[in-house]
């Protein structure tokens, strides 16, 4: 590393930083394409094995169910031993997963080898988030996580898109061997990527002694913080949301539009693709405002969660046909501007040695109350009415996000100021 890179703040040189975040970003990616390739499957499940729409919401809630049980103890072993080589290895179990679920003859099968997926996948965002905001300064660090989260609506939209596709083609199984191969190949290769150091539990006191933390002042270090809080349950109340569109989108389309599945697939990938604009450019939109507001990793979250619930509720209640996909598609792009602020307070406002586990209750909460919840509420709302009646819900759930982000921008500035400051050092 050159001194001017790190007098800038990168804890390895620019260019070996950005290939550990191009990898990051291809693994993101295929966990999402793992994750979400069922979904456009699911008109093809029901009529091979008879499934209900419970039951296929069921398929992609208990990925998360497994992460958000497994994402906290993961994460310890993350932030106490190794980021790159638990990622690694986590990513090559969730590949062989997904490839397993080719080979399932029934339902229950299916669903066990969902749970599998899961469980690799448990430490993936925290590690990825912690090597993130070690590598890059602080003043990029909603950039970049905006660009890393960015992977997560493409992934999904591939996902999605590629199910409906190889489905048609070859038959449904298919589509989850070919999808797997993939994120394999990144995984085998993130192994032998750089780490930084392990950093030591502890503070330094006003006579600049190191002291060691206790676990009360580890539990004190996230109760303690409103802001990281209510980001967490903020996180979530836009997680329910953006999961719910991703699984239940398709569906929407061929049964209220009368769209053919592969096609419906497609739409739906092509609306939470656009997504793909919005991570980023919130990453940038909010980098640029905290050079004059301080809140600015907050307050734009609220903003922005507020004016995609506007448009989800104006585009389901109020439009049909073109003009309905054309403010789905400006929803697709503003829906995810508010992740690269939120995960970046998850880092900001914590001890560094904490890093991974802050981000992974951030993963525990989103995922057992939005992403778990989500698929199988609006499942058995669907079951119950019909799926039109399920969808009309989320705009509401949006707008309590909303408020959740705004009031923990009150508090976000004093939480970082708690906050220790410890420099990290690169591996030999």
């Amino acid at each position: 590393m050159n001194n001017q890179e790190n007098r800038q703040g990168y804890l390895f040189s620019k260019g070996y930083s950005n290939y550990i975040f191009i990898l990051l970003f291809l693994l993101y990616l295929f966990d999402y394409a793992d994750r979400m390739v069922v979904n456009s499957m699911f008109s093809f499940i029901k009529t091979d094995w008879g499934t209900t729409d419970t039951q296929n919401g069921g398929l992609v809630s208990v990925i998360y169910l497994a992460i958000g049980i497994l994402t906290f103890p993961v994460s310890i072993l993350i932030d106490r031993w190794s980021r790159t080589k638990t990622i690694g290895i986590m990513a090559i179990v969730w590949s062989l997963a997904t490839a397993l679920c080719a080979f399932t003859g029934n339902y229950v099968q299916l669903f066990m080898a969902r749970i599998f997926i899961g469980f690799g996948e448990a430490g993936y965002a925290p590690g990825g988030s912690a090597l993130i905001s070690g590598m890059y300064p602080l003043e990029k660090r909603s950039k970049m996580m905006g660009l890393w989260n960015a992977s997560i609506p493409l992934g999904s939209a591939v996902g999605v898109a590629m199910g409906g596709i190889i489905a048609q083609a070859l038959g449904w199984k298919h589509a989850f061997g070919i999808v797997a191969v993939p994120g394999l190949i990144v995984a085998i290769l993130f192994l032998f990527v750089k780490d930084y150091k392990t950093v030591d539990l502890a503070v330094v006191d006003k006579m600049n002694n190191k002291i060691k933390m206790k676990t009360k002042d580890l539990f004190r270090e996230f109760i303690s913080k409103p802001s990281l809080i209510l980001t967490y349950f903020g996180m979530a109340a836009v997680v329910f949301v953006t999961t719910a569109m991703i699984v239940w989108l398709p569906t929407y389309f061929q049964k209220v539009r009368g769209i053919e599945p592969e096609v419906a697939g497609s739409l739906a990938g092509a609306v939470m693709l656009l997504a793909i604009i919005g991570a980023p450019l919130g990453g940038f939109l909010i980098d640029k405002w905290r050079e004059k507001q301080k809140k600015a990793r907050l307050l734009f979250p609220a903003l922005s969660t507020l004016f995609s619930a506007v448009l989800l509720f104006i585009a389901l209640v109020f439009m049909k046909g073109t003009s309905q996909l054309l403010v789905l598609f400006v929803f697709g792009i503003t829906i995810m501007t508010f992740i690269a602020g939120a995960a970046a307070v998850t880092q900001d406002v914590v001890h560094p040695g904490l890093r991974a586990t802050s981000y992974a209750i951030a993963v525990a909460v989103q995922n057992l109350l939005g992403s778990f919840t989500a698929p199988i509420v609006l499942g058995r709302i669907s079951d119950l009415s019909n799926i039109k009646v399920s969808m009309s819900i989320l705009p509401f759930v949006l707008i309590l996000g909303s408020l959740l982000f705004y009031i923990g921008s009150r508090f976000y500035v004093a939480d970082i100021d708690k906050v220790a400051k410890i420099k990290l050092e690169a591996e030999n």
